[in-house]
């Protein structure tokens, strides 16, 4: 009995009071929970029972259901103010759900009757560890609220970025996460960038101040064909693109004569870079092929000029060659 007075100040206060009120309600309830109370061990000087046991899950599990209902209805409730753009209503729901789940540990911690003064040095300990650990996740956390409060990157935005190796990824930011933005490429591909990234490499945003985005289609023509006509030609079959924007309008600029070919550039406008700027072009070269086809424009192919230099050894071989086509050609032989 004595072990068990010891024991009982170290129980859970609140499976204590349950089984005080329980059994002032119910003889029969109160009979099972002294059962559940009977069943337990000893743990050095705790005493931890099946009762204990019972109610230290059932209150996590109600703590934990109780948040995420809580921050989901938080987050209903803030999709439905007008007021808030998508960065504003992203960001708050965020800053919510941190605040909800923080509330929600110190709400059960403070049901629960856990003493923190007794775990000081292993919390101490232990937290040294965890801040090592997730040192880059609380970092990669604190870069997107401060991409969201800055708004330089919000979902939908279409963006470019470079990694380590200088390769470059072209998508639309479809979410931002706590750790990760997620990046969707043309071919469905879903690249998952730390927000640390975002926040310390060079990033190319195609939709931050204004969504019109500039299409460069280079072209080439044959120094016999008609530069006026080639031009136009050339503006006709940008404005015929479907996508291409008539303000700003379609320009051509020469830009050299080449070693096979007078070499232009057309530059076209879209507002819908994330719908790719591939097919864009692909539909304009498609409708210049028809057009210069139908008006004569030659599109070159690379040309070589051979000089061979003259030799003895060069001659014989040109003399042999003129012998054999003359003997080819019935020819009697000298």
């Amino acid at each position: 009995m004595q072990a068990r007075a010891a024991g009982a100040e170290n129980e859970i206060h609140a499976a204590d009071g349950l089984k005080q009120a329980v059994a002032e309600k119910s003889h029969t309830a109160a009979g099972m929970v002294e059962t559940l109370d009977d069943l337990a061990i000893d743990l050095g000087h705790s005493r931890v029972s099946l009762w204990d046991a019972l109610v230290f899950v059932t209150i996590i599990v109600g703590v934990l259901v109780a948040a995420w209902f809580l921050s989901r209805g938080a987050r209903h409730l803030l999709r439905r103010m007008t007021r808030l753009d998508t960065t504003q209503r992203l960001l708050a729901e965020k800053l919510v759900t941190i605040a909800v789940w923080a509330l929600a540990i110190l709400v059960g911690i403070d049901i629960l009757g856990i003493d923190l003064t007794a775990l000081a040095v292993f919390s101490g300990a232990f937290g040294l560890a965890i801040g090592f650990g997730l040192q880059k996740t609380f970092g990669n956390l604190i870069a997107g609220i401060i991409l969201l409060m800055d708004r330089s990157i919000k979902p939908g935005d279409v963006i470019a970025i470079a990694d380590a190796a200088g390769n470059s990824t072209f998508g639309q930011i479809r979410k931002i996460g706590i750790r990760a933005v997620s990046l969707t490429t043309r071919d469905q591909k879903e690249y998952l960038i730390p927000n640390e990234n975002l926040m310390v490499n060079q990033v190319e945003n195609w939709s931050y101040s204004s969504r019109n985005v500039r299409v460069q289609v280079p072209i080439g023509i044959g120094y016999n064909s008609d530069i006026e006509l080639a031009e136009k030609l050339m503006l006709e079959a940008a404005k015929g693109a479907k996508r291409v924007l008539t303000t700003p309008p379609p320009v051509v600029w020469l830009e050299k004569f080449g070693d096979s070919s007078i070499d232009f550039r057309i530059h076209c406008w879209i507002n819908d870079p994330e719908e790719g700027v591939g097919n864009v072009r692909s539909a304009v070269l498609k409708r210049l092929w028809v057009l210069f086809r139908d008006n004569g424009i030659e599109i070159p192919f690379p040309q070589r000029d051979v000089n061979l230099k003259d030799s003895a050894q060069l001659r014989q071989l040109v003399a042999a060659l003129e012998r054999r086509a003359g003997i080819a050609a019935g020819e009697p032989e000298a």
